[in-house]
């Protein structure tokens, strides 16, 4: 019995691994595009992104994951086919917008933390904005956001447990279900292992990194 339990929380594991590297994949960038969106000039476009990130900071993830999912199928267009590949792919759709949104306004605050002295030095020296922002800008940025960025990742780990609503079936749900077929509880506190083990080896990496950026003195 403790070898299926721990081959299928294995299982439920990788799937919630996946969906955490995805989300970071699809997020980090999609979050950078969206910053630029609320700092824009075009009051229009800022107005419309600052809603979005309001609005998806503002509701439960769960609620976002059950409208994703459900809501195309609703208004009779069932975008996500059936099966666990159609769940899976809404899962993800939601993830990375929600994520992405936070992940923006963390951009956000750090791009405009650094002093406009800096970005007026570099064009005095006759750099082009891209420069500035790739060789000045952003290295301090990223210094800066580093923990609070560490924090929503953390998050996001223990944020996978919450595709079970649509019936993805990751290391929560595999815990979970032995509660019914063998009535056993056990498994389940086996999964809080895995959160604990993944979120214990993140805070290290992090802790390592925030180190090796002491070098800017921000």
């Amino acid at each position: 019995m403790f070898q299926t339990v721990i081959m299928s929380l294995n299982e439920g594991f990788f799937k919630s691994l996946e969906i955490f590297l995805l989300t970071l994949l699809g997020a980090i960038p999609l979050g950078l595009i969206i910053s630029f969106g609320s700092m824009s000039g075009f009051k229009p476009l800022k107005g419309a992104v600052k809603t979005l990130v309001w609005i998806i900071r503002g509701s439960p993830l769960m609620l976002q994951l059950l409208l994703v999912y459900y809501g195309p199928g609703m208004l009779g267009y069932n975008i996500w086919g059936t099966g666990s590949s159609g769940r899976f792919a809404a899962a993800m759709a939601a993830f990375i917008l929600n994520y992405a949104c936070y992940f923006s306004e963390i951009f956000r605050g750090g791009i405009e933390s650094i002093p406009k002295g800096q970005k007026e030095a570099g064009q005095v020296l006759g750099m082009t904005g891209t420069q500035i922002f790739f060789k000045v800008t952003l290295l301090q940025v990223i210094k800066r956001i580093v923990p609070p960025m560490g924090n929503e990742i953390i998050t996001l780990v223990k944020d996978t447990s919450l595709v079970r609503v649509i019936a993805v079936y990751e290391v929560m749900w595999n815990g979970q279900a032995f509660i019914k077929s063998s009535g056993i509880i056990w498994p389940l506190f086996f999964t809080g292992v895995y959160y604990l083990a993944f979120n214990g080896l993140l805070t290290i990496l992090f802790g390592w990194l925030e180190k090796k950026l002491d070098y800017f003195k921000v």
